[in-house]
């Protein structure tokens, strides 16, 4: 019978012969911190910025080694209707096309990410703009997410 360390100990060997190496260690994971990143200077700009530096763990104080261009689109359409023909839901839903370069230089990588969310229409003025706003913030952190696997698949790739 194998033992337990012996069969992780074949794995570990067996791994390091292959070249593996893990994509959220020293190499590609530790080079996030030092994208900056560059959005719309809009509301819905600032929250993906924001998202995108809390998602890259970004380190402010550090020399950027790659810059992160986006442009961003949005389209807001009702997706239900209530008996006096208003909107009770809204779909919005985010395109952003991304441009990431190293700023020593070489070529750049891009890419493309939807992120489509739905929020409720409320009759108050108030209600109805927080549900628009947190529709956007969670429309930017799921671009977020999306464009930090494919810059970490894109860093350490290179």
């Amino acid at each position: 019978m194998i033992r337990r360390p012996a069969l992780i100990a074949a794995a570990a060997l067996g791994l390091s012969a292959c070249g593996f190496t893990p994509l959220y260690g020293e190499g590609a994971g530790m080079a996030l911190s030092r994208v900056a990143v560059s959005t719309p200077d809009d509301r819905f700009g600032y929250r993906l910025r924001e998202a995108l530096e809390d998602a890259f763990g970004a380190d402010l104080g550090a020399t950027p080694a790659w810059r992160l261009e986006t442009a961003v689109e949005q389209d807001r359409r009702p997706v239900g209707r209530r008996i006096d023909d208003t909107a009770a839901r809204y779909e919005l839903t985010v395109r952003m096309a991304w441009v990431l370069t190293p700023t020593a230089g070489g070529r750049p990588v891009t890419g493309l990410e939807t992120a489509v969310v739905t929020y409720a229409s409320a009759d108050q003025p108030v209600a109805a703009i927080a549900a628009q706003e947190d529709a956007e913030v969670r429309a930017a952190a799921e671009l977020a997410r999306e464009v930090r696997l494919d810059v970490l698949a894109a860093i350490a790739g290179r």
